[in-house]
């Protein structure tokens, strides 16, 4: 076993459980669904809970949420009365993922959208605590704009996959997309003085943004 590994291993023995219902779903989604290395899994889903205990958010944003593991971790930290308001582009994961909010203890938390986020917010009148973009890398700053302005004073925006399997470190081919709006991004937000920022290396890196 590879150092890395035992690493790992350490980490997670030493980290709360992730709970029955979300390790179904966990296994659920490695055995039904395309690249589910997409979902969040049980580091990160503990860390997100912990964030959301942190900022006790009111309205949350999630841009992707493919299986919805992810939101299901931010929901359990959520205080009364606060929602989750996640968006899919791919109509053909809501039979599977709705059926997962619908069957779990917090589906009076989660509000779910088929559609593009990028269409679909503009038409919403909601100001959000905090977003955690998980959506197309190539679209990443497409959605940072889109939802830095409905962003209160102080509120946080969680962004995944910032690091890109360190791709963000070679320069792209031309018709790479992803790993270029990736690039794109990160540069963008270190130079954003509206924000503060910070890149944790964690899985494939994840980006902390508050607006000031």
């Amino acid at each position: 076993m590879k150092e890395t590994d035992q690493i790992d291993e350490y980490i997670l023995s030493h980290t709360d459980k992730e709970g029955e219902y979300l390790n179904a779903l966990y296994r659920a989604t490695n055995l039904k669904l395309l690249r589910p290395r997409m979902a969040s899994g049980h580091l990160q889903g503990r860390i997100l809970k912990m964030f959301v205990e942190m900022i006790h958010p009111r309205q949350v944003l999630e841009i992707g949420t493919y299986s919805g593991y992810s939101a299901l971790c931010m929901a359990e930290g959520l205080g009364e009365g606060a929602m989750i308001h996640t968006f899919e582009i791919n109509d053909e994961q809501e039979d599977f993922t709705r059926s997962w909010f619908e069957h779990s203890d917090y589906a009076d938390k989660i509000t779910f959208y088929i559609g593009d986020v990028l269409e679909l917010l503009p038409k919403m009148d909601i100001v959000f605590d905090m977003a955690f973009i998980d959506g197309n890398k190539r679209n990443y700053m497409e959605y940072y704009e889109l939802v830095l302005p409905r962003l209160r004073k102080g509120g946080f925006i969680f962004a995944d996959n910032t690091l890109w399997d360190g791709h963000v470190l070679e320069t792209p081919k031309d018709n790479d997309l992803q790993t270029i709006g990736m690039e794109k991004f990160n540069d963008s937000v270190a130079a954003d003085e509206r924000v503060e920022k910070v890149i944790l290396p964690l899985r494939d890196g994840m980006t902390i943004i508050r607006k000031k």
